[in-house]
Parts: structure tokens; sequence; C-alpha cells
């Protein structure tokens, strides 16, 4: 705990056998209560890894669900578990898991409710091995993002992330899609609520156990980010009530 607050890490898991016990080697246990592994029908070993280390609650998908399906089922146990500040760590070891006490005390400490670890601030991006056009179409999308949307993030597509249980029980998650732009609607969902996002610097690594999408999937999910910025636009400026930011959470 923190301050008295119950620290949760939840990992969406999909054929993370290779580097699943990597990333959890780096969780500060004696910080985070509670680790959540959702696995996402793998075909490897990473239900076995995970019960070979110990990981106190993991749930398994019998069938697919995508990234966004893995998440909601990620944020549903950490609420379950009574978590007051939940973080997403990939278990591909993309993102070093040291980070979790500055992000959490970010949170505990009121400065914000929501924190993001960027790849992109600094030059962790490059110097870790990130693909020189992923790094020009996420520069790219993140500052047309930010000026249809009006905000000045450094970057919407990391997937490490912490929360306040205040905030992902005051947004619909579950209507988002089940596919990798619910982390995109996510965002747009919690500008709307009226949070800030803090942002740190985060180190990253690539390698070919890492996991990643392919080309076509790349395009789509470019599409579906700015589909979401314009949603989130539109609704602002009261062109279009958008259930994606008007809905109740379901309790």
């Amino acid at each position: 705990m923190i301050d008295g607050r119950k620290v949760v890490v939840v990992m969406p898991a999909y054929n993370a056998a290779k580097t699943l016990e990597a990333t959890y080697r780096e969780i500060p246990l004696d910080l985070v209560d509670e680790v959540v592994l959702v696995d996402d029908a793998s075909h490897d070993d990473t239900v076995e890894v995970a019960r070979k280390l110990g990981i106190q609650h993991i749930i398994i998908h019998e069938a697919n669900k995508g990234y966004g399906g893995n998440q909601k089922s990620c944020y549903q146990k950490a609420l379950e578990l009574g978590g007051d500040i939940v973080i997403m760590v990939h278990p591909d070891y993309q993102y070093t898991p040291l980070l979790i006490p500055a992000m959490t005390h970010l949170i505990a400490s009121g400065l914000y409710e929501v924190v993001f670890a960027s790849r992109i601030l600094g030059k962790g991006a490059l110097k870790g091995g990130m693909p020189m056009y992923k790094y020009v179409a996420n520069r790219l999308l993140t500052f047309i993002q930010n000026m249809i949307m009006h905000q000045k993030l450094s970057e919407y597509h990391t997937g490490y992330r912490a929360f306040s249980a205040k905030v992902l029980k005051s947004i619909s998650l579950e209507y988002n899609s089940d596919d990798f732009v619910f982390d995109n609607q996510m965002i747009a969902q919690i500008f709307e609520a009226g949070y800030q996002i803090g942002e740190i610097t985060c180190p990253t690594k690539y390698f070919a156990d890492g996991s990643s999408i392919n080309f076509r999937r790349s395009v789509k999910y470019g599409l579906g980010v700015m589909q979401t910025s314009f949603r989130y636009r539109l609704h602002r400026m009261g062109l279009q009530k958008d259930p994606l930011f008007t809905a109740s959470p379901r309790k």
C-alpha cells in the first residue's frame, strides 16, 4: 500500500510466456498489494509461467476477446479486489515495472488521478529500438490528436498507465472497443470527465519477443484513433451527443 491506498497491477497478456518472468521480477511487491494477469487465449505457456511465478489472480479467456476486451477484464477484477490505484503493465517487458513507485506516488499525492509513462519524453523510444516508422507515426498521430482534442500529451499510444479507482469508476469502459483503439477511447473519456493526465519519461525496449501489431492492423488502429479524436471534438462542440461520453458506467 501507499498512504493507506491499495495498489493493484494488472497485466493484459497474450503469448507472453517468454517475457512474463522478466517483467514480473521487476514489480516492486513491497508496494504492490495484488497482481492480476488476464490471459487472452494465448497459444503458448503464459498461464503456466504465471502460475509458477505465484501470480495471485489469473483470469483465462477461453476465446480471444482482443486487447480492449482484455483490459476490461483487468480493470473489473482490480476494482473487485478493492484497488485504489491500478497500474497497467504489459507483460512483454517493453516497459519496466521499476517506474511503478513513481507513478503511484503521483496519484497517492493527489497531484494527478491518471499518470502515463511516455516513451516520447526524453529519448527513450529511439534509444530503446523503436522502429523509425513507428516513431514517426506516433509523433504524427499525437500531434494531430492534440490539435483536434485541444490537449498537450507527449504520447497517446503508451501502454503503461496508472489510474485512481475514482477514474475507472467514472468512465464507461464497457462501451469502448475490444480492439486496440480502446486505449484512445479511454483517453478521450478521461478528458471528457475533466481529469488531467500526468506524464513521466519511460525507457523502453524493442526486441523479437516483444508484442507488436502488423501493418494492416496498425493502419486500422490509426484510422480508429482519428475517428475517436473527431468524435470527442464533435461532442465537446455540442454537435453530436456521443454515447461514448454520455453513457453512465455500469455497476
